[in-house]
């Protein structure tokens, strides 16, 4: 897939950052699963930093910040105009957890949770578009959102960001694809919590592109990591999921031979 410069539709999970205690500490990790290098921190913006693919920006790092709890990755969806979007957010039961504000010239973000308790970001592009590289080694794949109450969750995301939704039964009798309006190919999933431990609470979960999926699992346990499910093989690629040294877990995902992101997809 070619490296993207336009920014990305409303809607579509245009970037994702992982929030860590350390975040040189964890580099190497990720280097070795994802094949990642990364630039200079950034001074301005608490030591973050991007993670690139072929020079082209594939997630970022950065410290954990307040009374974050723990290191986990967070998710962010495009929007046109954040400051409408956090409106549509408060106004559809979610809550906005930090007001839209400027990060100087790159964009415009905010973070909010769904009235189930996902937390998400949002993301109006400036000098910076979010990810420019996806759905290929190193780059944001999929996303799925595992929710406490799976309708409330499509109900509210319809209304901020007017997704469709799609059943996709063999995957459980509460699992949706979404789509935007005007994209039928799917930009990812909702659905139950698949048996998390009680208690566990909604949240979203990113999938990596890796060319390699045991690969990728032997190089998070030679790297400090360690396996939250086994490699397995589905109709939609071998994937496992993974927990970072500092404790951030994700998924890697290798595409079948034979599967192709359908055209306009992300």
């Amino acid at each position: 897939m070619s490296i993207r410069t336009s920014p990305w539709p409303a809607g579509v999970p245009c970037w994702t950052d992982l929030a860590t205690p350390d975040v040189q500490a964890v580099q190497p990790f990720y280097s070795a699963v994802l094949g990642w290098q990364f630039g200079e921190p950034h001074r301005d913006y608490s030591g973050y930093v991007m993670a690139e693919v072929r020079g082209a920006a594939a997630a970022g790092l950065g410290p954990m910040m307040g009374d974050q709890q723990r290191s986990s990755w967070t998710l962010y969806l495009a929007s046109d105009d954040a400051d409408a979007t956090a409106a549509d957010i408060t106004q559809s039961g979610g809550t906005v957890l930090v007001a839209p504000d400027d990060v100087g010239p790159m964009g415009r973000l905010l973070i909010a949770s769904d009235p189930t308790g996902g937390v998400f970001g949002v993301w109006q592009a400036g000098s910076m578009i979010g990810a420019s590289l996806v759905n290929e080694p190193g780059g944001l794949f999929w996303e799925d959102l595992r929710s406490t109450d799976p309708e409330l969750a499509r109900a509210f995301y319809n209304a901020v960001f007017r997704y469709d939704f799609h059943p996709l039964p063999e995957a459980g009798p509460d699992y949706f694809t979404f789509h935007s309006a005007e994209e039928p190919a799917p930009l990812g999933g909702m659905g139950g919590m698949f048996g998390a431990p009680a208690g566990t609470p909604s949240h979203w979960l990113v999938y990596f592109c890796v060319a390699d999926c045991d690969a990728a699992v032997d190089a998070a346990q030679r790297e400090g990591g360690h396996v939250l499910a086994p490699a397995d093989s589905t109709p939609y690629g071998r994937m496992a999921a993974l927990v970072d040294p500092a404790g951030a877990a994700f998924w890697v995902m290798q595409a079948p031979p034979e599967a192709a992101v359908p055209e306009g997809a992300r």
